[in-house]
């Protein structure tokens, strides 16, 4: 009985979508069988690949033109004095959904205030590359422009603890006493700040 309903239904069921070909079961031909056209084809399509231009960049000496919205590595910025503009209010670490970012803040001392702009400053700023998701929401979120992604990769490591970049690592060089390696830090972004 159960053979009998399998049967009908087949009888009076429809193939959702045409995709599907009946499959050659002819038996091959001695050409076929000898591989011969297969291989010619293949070695055509591999022919017609070596004179083609190599889609490959030489890294170190060429660079890739990034798109005006690439996120890279997080940088921590300084105002034109070389002070540091941010005020460890914790929001970068609130808006990051993948919890990368941590600091500690701490307050500014007396004769301190050719380093620090505000009166309170992160004396420890974390961010594990490992967990963060390059979103760009920490960005967004911060109210004294203190950290931006650059066009910058993070680099490989062998080792998880080398993923862990500390503030001396973020922090993009004095603009007063390495303006040349400030200039290539800010890259493009300051064209399009000004």
């Amino acid at each position: 009985m159960r053979n009998f309903c399998v049967a009908r239904n087949k009888k009076y069921m429809q193939a959702l979508t045409n995709r599907a070909k009946p499959v050659d079961r002819r038996p091959m031909t001695l050409l076929e069988r000898a591989y011969l056209p297969a291989i010619f084809k293949g070695m055509s399509i591999t022919f017609g690949h070596m004179f083609k231009k190599a889609p490959t960049i030489s890294y170190p000496e060429k660079t890739r033109p990034f798109s005006p919205v690439f996120r890279g590595l997080q940088i921590l910025n300084r105002d034109e004095q070389g002070r540091e503009n941010c005020t460890a209010c914790g929001l970068c670490a609130v808006a990051c959904p993948a919890e990368a970012i941590t600091m500690e803040a701490a307050e500014r001392k007396a004769g301190e205030e050719n380093l620090y702009r505000e009166e309170k400053y992160a004396a420890r700023f974390e961010i594990n590359m490992l967990r963060c998701i390059f979103c760009g929401l920490c960005e967004e979120a911060c109210p004294k422009d203190a950290i931006y992604l650059s066009e910058t990769f993070a680099p490989a490591n062998f080792q998880r603890k080398g993923f862990i970049y500390g503030k001396d690592d973020l922090l993009i060089p004095n603009p007063v006493t390495e303006p040349e390696a400030y200039a290539k830090a800010k890259g493009n972004r300051a064209a399009v700040k000004s």
